[in-house]
């Protein structure tokens, strides 16, 4: 009984010595004069890895009497050879899907004909491209076209240097504040990300194709397109809290 009485009085003296120094480092921390701010950067970059979709359908040349079909594999040969024409390597054309449905000519008891389709996938740098690709195949072929995705291949690290340039602007504005008032900025107590306020491209569901007069066969092909794709803007801002000297 003896004993216990000594380790509970031991244990409350023990508890409230860390009571204390808790207390003690609260208010330590109260009295230490510091400073808040917060700093923000942003760049804006052209994307240079950008995936474009572009379905092709068969279709018939005589579509009321069901006849002359030009299939898929006519159409995609006009894709490749006008990727290839492009300068791009063959590696940036691929299949992103084949779909097919029967049509029953309007009733079920009138022969059926198949009609397929494939959806690819062309990773360009850029847009500029794409008016002369499009422009070499056939146009009834295009079903639809539309931007998948718009990326940097450096975006990770525009990322690092726009936190570290927001960083660097709340300790430039911190210094200049303290400045103002006779004082000196001291060592960094807390830093924190708050906001990532980064944009980028909406792409539309299915983006409005350019129809081309020109024959797949023409000898004239529409020239690449002179404007850029819209800008990536990626901007961070951090909070950072530092003493005063």
């Amino acid at each position: 009984m003896k004993n216990l009485l000594i380790f509970t009085a031991f244990l409350c003296l023990f508890s409230q010595q860390i009571f204390s120094q808790q207390t003690a480092n609260l208010l330590e921390k109260d009295l230490v004069r510091r400073i808040e701010v917060t700093g923000s950067a942003e760049i804006e970059v052209v994307p240079d890895v950008i995936t474009f979709s572009i379905s092709l359908k068969e279709y018939f040349k005589d579509e009321k009497n069901f006849k002359d079909k030009v299939t898929i594999d006519v159409l995609e040969r006009q894709l490749i050879k006008a990727v290839a024409e492009a300068g791009l390597p063959k590696e940036s054309l691929v299949i992103g899907g084949i779909t097919g449905y029967r049509d029953y000519q309007g009733t079920r008891k009138r022969p059926a004909n198949f009609t397929q389709s494939k959806q690819y996938e062309l990773i360009l740098s850029d847009l500029k491209k794409v008016d002369n690709i499009l422009s070499k195949v056939d146009e009834k072929g295009i079903q639809y076209t539309n931007i998948q995705k718009a990326e940097h291949s450096k975006i990770a690290q525009y990322r690092k240097e726009i936190k570290i340039k927001a960083l660097q602007a709340a300790k430039e504005k911190a210094m200049y504040l303290l400045e103002g008032i006779g004082e000196k900025l001291g060592d960094p107590i807390e830093i924190n990300e708050v906001d990532d306020f980064s944009n980028y491209p909406v792409y539309a569901a299915q983006a409005n194709m350019r129809m081309f007069k020109s024959a797949p066969d023409t000898a004239d092909a529409a020239p690449d397109s002179e404007l850029e794709y819209q800008k990536i803007k990626i901007g961070y801002k951090m909070r950072a809290v530092f003493k005063i000297k």
